[in-house]
């Protein structure tokens, strides 16, 4: 199998079949918060989770949107050349609000100049009919998708993360945007404290079995003034090897079916915030690892299936 030269449906070669040239994301700040923190389920967010809520890439929330989208393009202009883009919003949780400013914000964003669709990152517990319906009508208008955040299909795994939702509620979530015909995208965190190979492959196959568009397989990433890290320098857990994290990104991803579409297979970890594995900060390395090692097993996406 080939898309763009990968053995893994990945997300590059989706835009590019979609709007004809590389499409770039750009990373906003909604101005949201998240149930996690604000008290309604948590205080203290998931303990992976960054003071910026998982958006240290993204724009300053002080800024409009507009002003987030302008000054995007200006910086990864200077890398790509492009004139297809997708607003993502990514920092804490882009559904937590009314339906009315969550349309304000992302109608802001798609009014400005280049803007060819939008992204937004959320949780499953924060996702209900009216923002459903919401997100139809948008979909019907632009190219839209909406990422949960899962990290994993294991309620002890869950428990002491402290998601705070059981895999139920995940599981409505997605019934729910498929009964509106939205594009899904499922987040999962491999090498998650005191998970195993075993659990890690189990969460792949329960997502394989669900009617999801996307996927993005993170590594864990241990960062600075994070409850994750304290746990780090108390217990000293197993991080995976940069080696080990390769050989289970490709059994992962041979157990994918060819259509969903992978959006990432490493994870970027701002260097100045990044604790552990520092390996990971050669992500060009990581992902010609990941390329060979599919080669060398003459494997694909979907070839364990």
């Amino acid at each position: 199998m080939n898309w763009n030269n990968k053995r893994y449906h990945n997300l590059d070669y989706e835009l590019k079949k979609v709007f004809g040239e590389k499409t770039i994301k750009l990373s906003i700040n909604g101005g949201f918060t998240c149930p996690n923190r604000d008290g309604t389920v948590g205080e203290r967010g998931c303990i992976f989770c960054s003071e910026k809520g998982s958006g240290d890439f993204a724009g300053n929330a002080d800024s409009s949107i507009s002003k987030q989208i302008d000054e995007q393009i200006d910086y990864l202009s200077k890398k790509w050349k492009s004139e297809s883009y997708i607003a993502y919003f990514q920092s804490y949780t882009n559904t937590y609000d009314t339906v009315q400013n969550l349309e304000k914000k992302y109608l802001e964003a798609l009014s400005c100049k280049n803007i060819k669709g939008l992204a937004i990152a959320t949780r499953p517990d924060c996702i209900n009919d009216e923002v459903a319906r919401l997100l139809s009508e948008l979909s019907k208008k632009t190219y839209l998708w909406l990422e949960l955040g899962l990290q994993t299909i294991h309620e002890s795994t869950a428990k002491d993360i402290r998601r705070g939702y059981s895999l139920n509620v995940f599981d409505e979530a997605v019934e729910l945007l498929n009964k509106y015909n939205i594009k899904t995208v499922v987040h999962l965190i491999l090498g998650l404290p005191k998970e195993s190979k075993e659990q890690m492959l189990e969460s792949i196959k329960y997502i394989a079995d669900k009617k999801i568009w996307g996927v993005k397989l993170h590594l864990l990433h241990v960062l600075k003034n994070t409850d994750l890290e304290r746990l780090y320098q108390e217990t000293n857990f197993k991080i995976l090897s940069q080696e080990e994290y390769v050989n289970l990104i490709c059994d992962c991803i041979e157990l994918l079916p060819e259509d969903i579409v992978i959006h990432r297979i490493t994870g970027d970890g701002k260097r100045s915030e990044l604790v552990s594995p520092l390996w990971s900060l050669n992500k060009k390395q990581v992902l010609n690892d990941i390329d060979s090692e599919l080669l060398r097993r003459s494997t694909y996406q979907g070839s364990r299936i």
